[in-house]
């Protein structure tokens, strides 16, 4: 049985943004029709504890005295929205989510008396968002954007606005960072990432219609870059290494070396307790950027330096310190190899020659874990399980292995005997 766009009754819900959230968060229409579904930012707010998610309104509150007018608001959204998609039905139009937000747009913010605001306007609001609920590190990227925008416009005596961010802004800012502030391509692709991040929130709100930065070409560069890793032979080195006359020297030994045998990121290893070990025999940890709960066998070395701590790991360092201190401990263990990387810079590719101490990073203990578990034929299944990786082609980025050792690595493999 055909059934008609008319047969299915269209739905309109408001959900909040950041249901969790202490502060104001934004309130979204999401509009679900013929299977379809509308995303749209009312650019309504209100605190979360005001907010009664089962009726999809605010709450009545001596603490809230809006709450009247905006439920009356978000009333007028929801019929402005049913009178639409009934139009375009009438008319012999078949509504899409791009053709609801078009006209709701029109309809909504061409009734707005306020003036337009501006995208160097919307950036402000957009970084002053993100301060409250994203991580310091994010939020450092946000303004260095900002900043690397606001100099562009300023060089190249442009005002620029929503509608000027076409596929000519993108060769002309990629062009401008590429030549003349002689980013990397990866450095690029974190501008041209936050960017479109700035232009979907303003789409979402309403602020902004013009949809060219999500065209195939206006995207992120990226350069594959080598990054070591380090194998069971150069870890034994490092952990058999007497620092006792540095305790600084050997609290980061000894944190990297778990990192090294768990694949946890810095921002796990360096918050482990005793209430995670399970059985004595396994760590039970949540990771601290994706919120995923992981079960990581804890091998023999793991165990000991757990021991060597009274199960309680001595208190973190800086990241920054911690790669500091790293690179000591390299030397150190004279893991010296000349490693050449490749890289681009200014548009121009270069070689540069480093010792392999040079390169040792916190985030090279969570490579050589996958590298090395790799190499000893534990399923990558099961590798993604403790790493956290949902997409096998992302967590392969992790496997640093030459063609040689690949090679060696196949050597005892049936098809190859």
């Amino acid at each position: 049985m055909v059934i008609s766009i008319t047969e299915i009754m269209p739905e309109a819900r408001f959900v909040l943004k950041e249901p969790e959230a202490k502060e104001p968060t934004l309130i979204y229409l999401f509009y679900n029709f013929n299977y379809k579904r509308l995303k749209y930012s009312t650019g309504e707010k209100i605190l979360p504890k005001y907010w009664n998610s089962k009726e999809q309104k605010a709450k009545q509150s001596k603490d809230f005295q809006e709450s009247t007018e905006l439920n009356v608001r978000l009333k007028n959204i929801e019929a402005c929205i049913n009178d639409i998609y009934r139009k375009l039905v009438n008319d012999g139009i078949e509504p899409s989510p791009e053709k609801l937000r078009e006209v709701l747009n029109n309809e909504l913010i061409g009734k707005k008396p306020k003036n337009k605001t501006s995208l160097f306007e919307f950036i402000d609001i957009f970084i002053d968002e993100a301060k409250l609920i994203k991580k310091q590190g994010t939020y450092k990227t946000y303004i260095t954007f900002k900043n690397h925008l606001t100099e562009f416009a300023k060089r190249k005596n442009k005002s620029l606005n929503f509608e000027d961010i076409n596929l000519e802004f993108y060769s002309e800012i990629i062009s401008y960072l590429t030549n003349e502030i002689k980013l990397s391509p990866n450095s690029i692709g974190s501008f041209i990432k936050n960017l479109k991040s700035v232009l979907n929130e303003a789409t979402e709100r309403g602020v902004n219609s013009n949809l060219e930065f999500r065209k195939k070409k206006f995207t992120k560069p990226n350069e594959i870059t080598e990054k070591i890793y380090l194998t069971l032979e150069e870890l034994a080195t490092i952990y058999e290494l007497d620092l006792t006359k540095s305790p600084k020297l050997e609290r980061t030994r000894d944190l990297f070396i778990i990192g090294c045998h768990t694949g946890l990121r810095f921002s796990d290893y360096i918050q482990m307790k005793n209430e995670n070990i399970v059985n004595g025999n396994k760590l039970k940890i949540k990771s601290v950027k994706t919120n995923q709960l992981s079960y990581i066998p804890l091998n023999p070395v793991v165990l000991e330096i757990l021991n060597k701590y009274s199960f309680q790991l001595p208190k973190g360092i800086s990241n920054q310190k911690m790669n500091e201190y790293l690179k000591e401990i390299g030397k150190l263990a004279n893991l010296d190899e000349p490693i050449t990387i490749n890289s681009i810079k200014g548009g121009a590719k270069q070689q540069i020659l480093f010792k392999k101490y040079e390169l040792i990073s916190t985030h090279c203990a969570r490579r050589s874990f996958a590298t090395n578990a790799y190499l000893a034929n534990v399923p990558v299944v099961s590798l993604m399980k403790i790493t956290g990786h949902s997409q096998e082609k992302t967590f392969l980025q992790y496997i640093r292995i030459s063609q040689e050792e690949n090679a060696n690595n196949l050597l005892n493999h049936p098809f190859f005997n």
